[in-house]
């Protein structure tokens, strides 16, 4: 299978003070994020407020990250919504621009059977000449991929693996247990990281390797090496921010936080708002008990 990495950052989708996306700022963020520990990047995801951007914003962007990167990170694009048609559609000209593979986001507000899941991502994955990661976050969509569900899937070639935001440790430990042993779990959230590696799982696709990708790298490498002390001794100390970039919905937080740490990457669109004052105060106190790996200075 082709690379993906054990580190992929979830990318924001930087906006100018006109609500454009900014693509110049996208390019740098996605280079400083590969200087700070990402091995690949999923772009136009939740976390790069997929929903509001247009079809053009989107492709655009795959090709300003795909070409700022080069081959040093994957480049995993959001491209998979509740219309297969489109998701394939969307794919294929993805695919045409080079991306590295695509995120398969389970089905959101037309809640289909495990049965419509599974047809849906194995019609993607027969129209689509590139890598999927399945993306399981209930709390978002809904509808929950079933462990059964993910393993019959996990038999198609072209899906290498799932995002796993679930929080079910005990569903996430039949996938892998049940999965090929070439089938990857990466953790869908970030405070599930050590838990999900401890239990199988490969790796994470992370908010906060925005602000500490090297740590976040270094607790997976610790871990993966027998130093299983250190591993958690880390995870322990990255839990406030952990907390923080998720104490309003996300990517609010984030966004806040690289204003805060000097890597402004514009505001948000609606229906997403800037961060409330109590938010900010967490977000604030957690960044003081943080080292910041982003090199901001550099890029700035």
């Amino acid at each position: 299978m082709v690379e993906i990495g054990r580190l992929l950052t979830a990318m924001v989708t930087p906006f100018d003070a006109a609500g454009r996306v900014d693509f110049a700022r996208a390019r740098q963020l996605a280079e400083a994020l590969v200087a700070s520990g990402s091995e690949g990047l999923v772009v136009s995801g939740t976390t790069g407020e997929s929903p509001t951007l247009t079809r053009d914003e989107k492709l655009r962007l795959f090709g300003e990250v795909r070409e700022a990167v080069g081959d040093r990170a994957a480049i995993i694009a959001g491209t998979c919504t509740y219309n297969t048609a489109e998701s394939i559609e969307l794919s294929r000209e993805a695919a045409d621009i080079g991306v590295t593979g695509v995120l398969g986001t389970v089905p959101y507000y037309n809640k289909p059977s495990q049965e419509g899941l599974y047809e849906h991502f194995k019609a993607i994955a027969a129209a689509v000449p590139l890598p999927m990661i399945l993306y399981n976050v209930p709390s978002r969509t809904v509808t929950n991929l079933l462990p059964d569900t993910a393993v019959r899937l996990s038999a198609i070639d072209s899906i290498v693996g799932i995002k796993e935001a679930s929080g079910n440790l005990e569903a996430i430990g039949q996938i892998i247990d049940s999965a090929g042993p070439e089938f990857r779990v990466w953790s869908g959230n970030d405070a599930d990281t050590l838990p999900m590696l401890a239990i199988g799982g490969y790796g994470v696709i992370s908010v906060t390797a925005h602000l500490v990708g090297r740590q976040v790298q270094e607790m997976i490498a610790s871990y993966l090496s027998g130093e299983v002390a250190a591993a958690a001794a880390l995870h322990r100390r990255l839990l406030p921010l952990t907390q923080a970039c998720f104490v309003t919905t996300s990517p609010s937080p984030l966004k806040y936080a690289l204003d805060r740490v000097g890597f402004s990457v514009g505001g948000l669109r609606l229906p997403l708002v800037w961060v409330d004052e109590r938010s900010a105060a967490v977000i604030d106190a957690a960044l003081a008990r943080t080292t910041v790996d982003l090199p901001v200075g550099a890029v700035a």
